[in-house]
């Protein structure tokens, strides 16, 4: 992932993992579909929604990654290899 994707992205939703991520994500997307509040709201709402789809398809992007290290070994056995996501 390259380091200017990252700083587009406020600090304290990249310290959120996936998971958390969607499910903040959900919630806006819940709210934004009731239509209820200020229209200033929403947007802000919104562009904190746009941040979150791009974390959470940066952290697919990176697991997708660490899946695909998974190779075969001589024996056999899968073992994996360490993602470089530098």
């Amino acid at each position: 992932m390259s380091e200017k994707s990252q700083d587009k992205i406020p600090a304290d939703i990249r310290k959120l993992n996936f998971e958390d991520a969607l499910e903040e994500l959900e919630n806006i997307v819940r709210v934004l579909e009731e239509g209820s509040g200020a229209l200033d709201d929403a947007i802000k709402a919104y562009e904190r929604g746009a941040m979150l789809k791009k974390h959470c398809e940066q952290k697919l992007t990176e697991a997708r990654t660490r899946v695909e290290k998974i190779v075969m070994g001589p024996d056999g056995e899968a073992t994996s290899e360490p993602a470089d996501f530098d």
